[in-house]
């Protein structure tokens, strides 16, 4: 396994101090704006702007890469995310903020491609289930020493922003200086909404669904936070809790699906969604070991049913439409991770805190719902139709990886992450 990860230890660093670096920015930004005195809507346009940022980064950042190589597209992009977070600091305007965010989005959407594309290079089919087992770990790592590092600080200062550029601008060194040959151009994205919704119309609307609640919990969760009265490091404790809990129960919920209809699955991570929900509403953070517990099993479904799209789109697909159908729905879920800070940032204004879960409820409900009326309108695919489930590197942001867009994804199905796009 060592043998493995030393070729790539590299991009791996790089990695994690993006990481890092994205984890206290995502959670310190929202803390300044609520010290601020900012509405939870403008902490909801952020979002929106970020999310339309990321979206457009995955389109062109091919493109970016096919011109001039993946070493000086991630050095300037790194520049860019540096660049951003001291924006932060220097321009504290809500309006300011909301165009900066779009620039981060971008500049973090195409870091994420050109590692992961890198990542998928440097690795064989035999082993890049490991080494993707690694990375995922080391996602999450990286993340949560991010949000864990704003408590160090004070969110009113420029200091932790500062602290958020020198990690952007240190994860150019080791990607810059890497011996790793760079690997082959990303491919184009193509986006036909009416062929992926003809293909499953379930996943279209689930993406949706799921962009939305995971944006939603992303970026205003730590307003939830700060507005219910948890300290800084119980907040990130909150947003850890959630992680873990999804990481865990990721494959378990994958591999249930792989052998039952995947609709029915759906329909039970969305009842279980809900009801987890509403109880967050009912427990409140009075007792906060309940709380946190709650945040957990929440987890286990929040950010786990995006995977369960992919899924069933490509259990309906060609196979040579796999990547296609894959980088499409990551689309459509960038659409999601725009709306649900709006709707929930709003709801939040209007009815306090606790509506950030009501509204989060609201959105599992539709995602089981519909569901559920698909199984009425469309038979289980046949067993030699079905690929099996991969699991997503969970919590970028309000994302999943991006790794799905190149199309030199091809491992068998044996190995402990299933990179070949997923039913």
């Amino acid at each position: 396994m060592v043998t493995n990860l030393l070729p790539i230890g590299s991009l791996l660093f790089s990695a994690f101090l993006m990481l890092m670096a994205g984890g206290l920015a995502g959670y310190l930004l929202p803390l300044r704006a609520v010290a601020e005195g900012w509405s939870t809507l403008s902490v909801s346009l952020m979002a929106t702007s970020y999310a339309i940022g990321f979206t457009t980064g995955c389109v062109l950042t091919p493109r970016l890469v096919l011109r001039v190589g993946h070493v000086r597209v991630f050095a300037v992009l790194a520049t860019l995310m540096s660049v951003s977070v001291l924006m932060h600091a220097l321009i504290v305007h809500p309006l300011a903020w909301i165009l900066i965010r779009a620039v981060a989005g971008f500049s973090i959407a195409g870091g994420y491609m050109v590692i992961e594309s890198w990542l998928n290079e440097r690795v064989t089919n035999e082993t890049r289930g490991s080494v993707f087992s690694v990375y995922m770990t080391i996602s999450m790592l990286g993340l949560m020493m991010g949000q864990f590092a704003v408590p160090l600080g004070d969110a009113a200062g420029p200091t932790l922003f500062i602290v958020g550029a020198l990690l952007y601008s240190l994860a150019v060194i080791p990607t810059g200086i890497s011996s790793a040959q760079s690997p082959q151009p990303l491919s184009q994205v193509t986006l036909d909404i009416r062929k992926l919704f003809r293909n499953s119309p379930a996943s279209v609307v689930g993406a949706v669904l799921a962009g939305a609640i995971a944006s939603a919990w992303s970026n205003l969760g730590p307003v939830y936070s700060q507005q219910s009265g948890l300290s800084t490091a119980e907040g990130a404790t909150m947003l850890a809790a959630a992680m873990i809990g999804g990481a865990v129960f990721q494959i378990p919920l994958g591999r249930f699906s792989d052998r039952t209809d995947r609709r029915y699955v759906m329909i039970f991570a969305g009842l279980v969604g809900l009801v987890l929900s509403l109880a967050a509403v009912l427990v409140g953070v009075d007792s906060r070991w309940a709380f946190f517990l709650t945040m957990f099993l929440l987890g286990s479904v929040l950010f786990p049913i995006y995977s369960l799209n992919v899924a069933h789109a490509n259990d309906h697909a060609e196979p040579n439409a796999f990547v296609e159908v894959s980088s499409g729905l990551l689309i459509i879920y960038g659409f999601g991770t725009m709306i649900g800070p709006l709707v929930t940032g709003a709801a939040m204004d209007a009815f306090g805190p606790w509506a950030l879960f009501a509204t989060i409820a609201t959105a599992f409900g539709l995602y089981s719902a519909y569901a559920f009326y698909r199984t009425t309108k469309r038979a289980k695919p046949a067993e030699e139709a079905r690929s099996d489930f991969r699991a997503i590197p969970i919590g970028k942001g309000q994302t999943p990886q991006t790794v799905e867009l190149d199309p030199r994804v091809d491992v068998t199905p044996d190995d402990v992450i299933q990179e070949r796009p997923a039913a």
